[in-house]
């Protein structure tokens, strides 16, 4: 009895697997990349074509950062926009660092934040009370656009229907198993979100890189009813308005927007910890469909080795196996090509079952909603 337990639970695990890399991801997979119009010509100062945009970039003590990555950004080949660089609570030498490009560039904009409350929310609820216009595109001090053409890309796909526009935000590669993970693990909840947006059920942005308009921040209230946590501004704020309007997404490399990821254990898991505490604020629907994505991941690995294990049925196993990874080797290297991360093509196996051991370690944090107040990145 138990055996056949075991044996119909690993084969609906996969069944559950394949459904999701194939209908889901396999959409990602199948997504074209979008063109970026080009610009309108020079002799023509304020074309109608322009949506005018506020870039909003918040900032905690981030003065190197901001001297090293700022210029790209105030060099977008796009002609329409502001720049807004909201500083909260910082300490630094971030004003001398900005005031030569305040001369510089006239449409950069300086805003101090003093709130006292931890989170970067606080900060960004800021910037859109003083942004001059509509469509808000938000990134971070660490991160480096791909291109010039990063404002222009976004902006391309947001219409009159579309709200939202989901953006990509890898990490940059360097050496070393954890920088593998942390850049396959960032793919994978690319491929998520991405996917389900194509899907028509969108639950998630990235911070780093997003763009919707200002309304929808003002029907809901802005962060109002997820203040109480430091994280979320991103993720909470999606979820909450993202059936209110059209999503759309933007894969063309261009637009990506590259930061550097954690480059110790510990750094990784306090990062992930706090981003975890906002999974239990998740409409019930999108908590219910991640849970299902993940359980049957899990399961599908545990209950195939206790086929094996106990030789229970051997076939079954390695045919469930070999199947669902034939399927997540051809989908997820499409993907990974289109994310700009072909060097992990060839682990894709390997990093696929790590994920289980990301599960259980975290799972922890997710039960118990810990958030880290404290903590600003």
């Amino acid at each position: 009895m138990l055996e056949t337990i075991v044996l119909y639970g690993f084969l609906a695990a996969t069944a559950v697997q394949l459904y999701f890399w194939i209908f889901f991801f396999g959409k990602l997979a199948r997504h074209p990349v979008e063109e970026i119009p080009d610009n309108p010509p020079a002799d023509i100062p304020h074309p109608s074509s322009l949506i005018p945009v506020s870039v909003i970039i918040c900032a905690h003590n981030e003065a190197a950062n901001l001297e090293r990555h700022l210029d790209r950004i105030l060099n977008q080949t796009y002609r329409s926009l502001e720049i807004l660089l909201v500083l909260h609570k910082s300490s630094d030498n971030s004003l001398n660092v900005l005031a030569p490009l305040q001369r510089k560039f006239s449409h950069l904009r300086i805003v101090v934040c003093d709130d006292e409350r931890a989170g970067k929310k606080f900060a960004l609820a800021k910037g859109i009370e003083q942004a001059k216009h509509q469509v808000l595109l938000l990134t971070d001090a660490d991160c480096v656009p791909a291109s010039q053409d990063w404002v222009r890309g976004m902006v391309a796909g947001m219409d009159e229907d579309t709200h939202i526009v989901l953006g990509v935000a890898p990490y940059d590669e360097a050496p070393g198993p954890l920088n593998k993970f942390v850049r396959y693990e960032a793919c994978y909840t690319a491929m998520q979100y991405l996917s389900f947006a194509l899907a028509g059920h969108p639950y998630m942005g990235v911070g780093r890189n997003l763009a919707y308009r200002r309304e929808l921040y003002e029907r809901i209230g802005g962060f109002r009813s997820h203040e109480h946590l430091a994280s979320g501004d991103d993720d909470l704020f999606v979820n909450a308005v993202a059936r209110r309007g059209k999503v759309g997404i933007r894969l063309n490399p261009r637009t990506f927007v590259y930061s550097k990821p954690k480059t110790t254990w510990r750094a990784y898991y306090r990062q992930k910890t706090r981003h975890f505490s906002t999974g239990s604020e998740y409409k019930f629907k999108d908590k219910f469909i991640l849970s299902l994505l993940t359980m049957s991941h899990l399961l599908h690995y545990f209950l195939g080795g206790l086929l094996l294990i106990f030789k229970i049925s051997i076939m079954f196993a390695l045919l469930g196996y070999a199947v669902r990874m034939g399927v997540v080797l051809a989908i997820g290297s499409v993907i990974l090509n289109k994310l700009q991360h072909r060097s992990l093509r060839l682990w894709l196996p390997a990093l696929d079952s790590l994920l289980i051991l990301y599960y259980l370690v975290f799972a922890p944090s997710v039960l118990m909603n810990n958030d880290d107040t404290q903590r600003w990145n």
